[in-house]
């Protein structure tokens, strides 16, 4: 209000025609008193901007610094989920290594297992085949011969077959496998007359027995022999031409054999 009074009065001077001096000082004073009164209304107003920018810039770097730590923080956190990422696929490869291990040793023992399966059913059957042993005795019908030609000899009275090498139907022992072998015959008369055996290994006659039976005596013969045989050769005993034995329920002609080992 005062600058207003003070610039009426300078107007109020200016129009009532004063002269000379007083007017130019009185126009002076008023516009000094004006130009620092309004110097003193502008001036606190513009440093109040200027603090108030200051602030501003103060508050913005403190943004920006919060800005900058957390830009930093969310790099760090980056930094370690790739870390975590390259850890678990380092993890991911080694369960996949392992687990192809674990497939290979897995198809490994399979196959082992299934030549153990395989070696324990051989050395089972090898196992059956050690044993190996058989008696028989030669019919009950009685008299046996004599023929004119040789025949093979069928003991018929099966009372021991382990192992099934020996078949009563042919009167033939197979070998299931190399070893050496015992067999072991017995043999009676009933005409007065020869009776005897004859031992074949497959075609070759290895071994003729004979005893000349008199008229009423009860004549026996017994022999053996060891053979070492491969795995499908085969023993017989053959009854030659004009030979005769005689056999009843009392077994008196027997025919047997074992495996005493393999080879």
């Amino acid at each position: 209000m005062r600058a207003v009074g003070l610039l009426l009065l300078l107007l109020a001077l200016c129009g009532s025609g004063a002269q000379g001096e007083l007017q130019e000082t009185a126009l002076t004073d008023a516009a000094e008193e004006l130009t620092e009164q309004t110097t003193k209304q502008t001036t606190p107003d513009i440093w109040a901007e200027v603090r108030a920018l200051r602030d501003m810039v103060v508050e913005l770097k403190v943004e920006l610094r919060n800005v900058q730590v957390a830009v930093k923080d969310s790099e760090s956190q980056v930094d370690e989920l790739k870390a975590l990422l390259t850890v678990t696929n380092m993890q991911v490869e080694l369960l996949q290594r392992e687990n192809s291990d674990l497939q290979t040793r897995l198809r490994s023992s399979e196959d082992e297992l299934l030549i153990s399966k395989s070696r324990i059913e051989q050395l089972e059957r090898e196992n059956a085949e050690r044993k190996v042993a058989f008696y028989a005795a030669l019919t009950d019908d009685g008299y046996v011969g004599p023929f004119n030609t040789d025949i093979t000899l069928k003991y018929s009275k099966v009372f021991t077959n382990i192992g099934d090498a020996y078949n009563p139907s042919t009167g033939f022992f197979t070998a299931p496998v190399r070893g050496v072998y015992y067999f072991q015959f017995t043999m009676a008369g009933g005409h007065a007359g020869w009776m005897g055996v004859s031992v074949y290994k497959n075609n070759q006659r290895i071994m003729y027995n004979t005893e000349y039976k008199k008229e009423g005596v009860v004549e026996y013969f017994t022999n053996s022999v060891v053979l070492e045989l491969m795995a499908g050769d085969e023993i017989h005993l053959v009854l030659p031409s004009g030979f005769a034995l005689y056999d009843n329920n009392n077994n008196r002609n027997t025919f047997s054999g074992s495996l005493l080992f393999t080879l």
